[in-house]
């Protein structure tokens, strides 16, 4: 029955008198020393007067009265929470999902818990599970894809995609939204978004520092700059935001470095030091920094500390992928036999002009150089950077049980036509499609889904780039790759070169059997004459005129944004700067030079000074 005394007790609670709610409640608990709904708002009581332990221990207490009582189990896992104790919360929360396996709204909670606890794994999977209850809660699928996004888990990107049917959300989703999205690389939805944020909170200087970021990124670096500056002037950021003041630094340091002002950058980045242990950014951005002042020892140091960091962030979201043998590029998989290659039957398949262009080649070769070359053409058009030939193997096997590429021979005509229209999906979701110009897909990794690739597209025209292996190297250990593929394999030099070495040699071997055709665009050329490759570029796809592709660099400018870590070279002149680069490090090299020597030879680079920086 309603206990008339508790809505007494909740007027005064109201009216902000935790003091005398709490001596109502004891006063009345003296009559009815097991009322529940007296222990609740004395629980509420204490904990509004700073009282937690006390509270905490009322809410245990209803537990064990009513063990089957999920609310009891919300109230107690909630409190725990707030009183910053995620252990025990995560146990509490997860009793409470066991006695209501199917509430939404309780997994969607318990969820965000376990991201709070650094458990993304285990938050992704819940959130899917919500997800797969709710697919239509905008909430539900923000929270999962920022639990994917966590993990590197590429259904994030589905997720997030019909985000403008959302709108308009309530600010503090809205932020939560701004941020996966800018995870996800989607750099212009996101400032779109904040803007409108900022707009209608301008006294909010948090959102402002996230805005300056990002204006970075799209290379708007006065109106980074001068957002900075405004902070900093209104004094808002005080001794006790500590994390706050060194992004401000942070930040100042990335507009230093654009302006090739390396030592100033650098000093920045010291004296500003990491947000806390995991902040790996930093130690990338230090050892950057340390390479551009010439520092190669402190490069390196900084670098090792980045990727022990990135790597045990990677070990608490995916630890299989760090086990011995673990596969985690696709060049593990296995390759497509000669035997297997001959049964496969004939399917009609689009010609060379209604096929992708597809750039492939180890990341840092030159791929997204080329990319921006190939766009500023009017008759060709690429998109952002995107794994999709993953997500297709993935919903193939899904939906048939096929793997990839062990089953490419057992896909009929239809299979092959509908795997072409979900590319296509794919890529009009990712770019606004012009049908008058051929598609550029330019991923590095491609290269490794070739025998896929060719399946649905045999006529398709392959730029493969190809720059001198310890260069490419070198530039890979100093990026922070998103991808964990990426990640895992740049945990040290000795990993990098084998993997580098593997992906060659499967790229090299399916080349060999199905005879694509091919063009390699050798970095060191495309540098030394870039008017004469461009035009042999041309000749390749059946283009009459080179001409505009001279002018990448500003036509890359007036992109904006560049979803590669070479978003602030592409939109500079072509420089011989990057040539021969590794020679500074050579003593870090010399053990991995015999892993690489197959490919060096393959390609006719030497490894002495001179020949190495300038290729055969």
């Amino acid at each position: 029955m309603p206990n008339p005394m508790a809505d007494a007790i909740v007027a005064v609670l109201q009216a902000g008198d935790a003091a005398e709610a709490a001596r109502l409640c004891r006063e009345q608990l003296r009559r009815e020393p097991e009322a529940p709904e007296l222990l609740v708002l004395l629980a509420l009581a204490q904990w509004r007067l700073g009282m937690h332990d006390e509270s905490l221990e009322i809410y245990a207490r209803l537990t064990r009265m009513h063990p089957r009582d999920v609310v009891y189990w919300r109230n107690y896992a909630t409190a725990l929470r707030e009183a910053g104790d995620l252990v025990a919360a995560e146990a509490a929360s997860a009793t409470a999902l066991r006695l209501a396996p199917d509430d939404t709204e309780w997994l969607e909670w318990h969820g965000l818990l376990q991201l709070d606890a650094g458990k993304p794994t285990e938050a992704r999977d819940t959130l899917m599970r919500a997800f797969g209850k709710a697919p239509d809660r905008p909430s539900i699928r923000i929270h999962a894809a920022q639990a994917c996004s966590a993990c590197r888990d590429a259904r994030a990107d589905n997720l997030l995609r019909p985000w403008r049917s959302w709108m308009p959300l309530d600010d503090a989703l809205q932020s939560e939204l701004v941020e996966v999205l800018r995870q996800q690389g989607e750099i212009r939805d996101a400032m779109e978004l904040l803007e409108g944020l900022v707009g209608r909170w301008p006294s909010e200087w948090r959102l402002r520092l996230r805005l300056a970021a990002l204006y970075e990124r799209v290379n708007r670096l006065d109106e980074a700059e001068a957002l900075l500056d405004r902070i900093v002037a209104e004094g808002v950021v005080t001794g006790t935001e500590a994390r706050a003041a060194r992004e401000i630094e942070h930040q100042r340091a990335r507009l230093a470095v654009r302006r090739r002002e390396f030592a100033t950058a650098r000093d920045i980045i010291e004296h500003a030091g990491p947000h806390d242990d995991r902040h790996c950014a930093h130690w990338f951005e230090l050892g950057q920094a340390c390479d551009k002042t010439g520092d190669t020892v402190a490069a390196m140091t900084a670098l090792a500390r980045a990727h022990e960091i990135q790597l045990a962030d990677i070990r608490r979201s995916h630890p299989r992928w760090l086990e011995t043998g673990a596969k985690v590029m696709p060049g593990q998989n296995p390759r497509v036999a000669a035997s297997d290659f001959a049964a496969w039957p004939t399917l009609r398949a689009p010609d060379a002009s209604q096929s992708p262009v597809f750039v492939v080649g180890f990341p840092r070769s030159g791929t997204t150089l080329l990319e921006q070359m190939l766009d500023a053409h009017p008759r060709l058009q690429s998109m952002d950077e995107r794994p999709f030939f993953n997500t297709l193997a993935t919903q193939l096997e899904n939906s048939t049980g096929f793997e990839i590429p062990r089953d490419l021979g057992r896909l009929d005509q239809r299979d092959c036509d509908e795997l072409r229209k979900g590319y296509l999906i794919l890529a009009c979701g990712k770019v606004p499609r012009r049908w008058d110009a051929r598609l550029v897909d330019k991923n590095p990794m491609n290269m490794l889904w070739l025998p896929m690739m060719y399946r649905m597209f045999p006529a398709a025209k392959f730029i493969l780039a190809v720059r001198h292996p310890c260069d490419v190297l070198l530039s890979c250990y100093m990026q922070n790759f998103m991808s964990s593929s990426l990640a895992v394999v740049c945990e040290n030099l000795e990993i990098l070169a084998q993997a580098y070495v593997d992906a060659m040699r499967h790229w090299l071997y399916h080349v060999d059997l199905f005879k694509p055709d091919v063009f390699v665009s050798r970095y060191e050329t495309l540098v030394a004459d870039t008017p004469g490759q461009t035009r042999r570029i041309a000749e390749f796809l059946g283009l009459d005129d080179a001409e505009s592709m001279l002018g990448f660099a500003q036509h890359a400018r007036g992109k904006g944004f560049i979803a590669t870590p070479s978003y602030t070279q592409v939109i500079e002149p072509i420089n011989r700067k990057g040539l021969g680069r590794w020679q500074r490090y050579r003593e870090y090299f010399e053990p991995v030079l015999p892993a690489l020597q197959p490919m060096l030879e393959y390609w006719g680079y030497a490894t002495n000074s001179t020949a190495a920086a300038m290729g055969r």
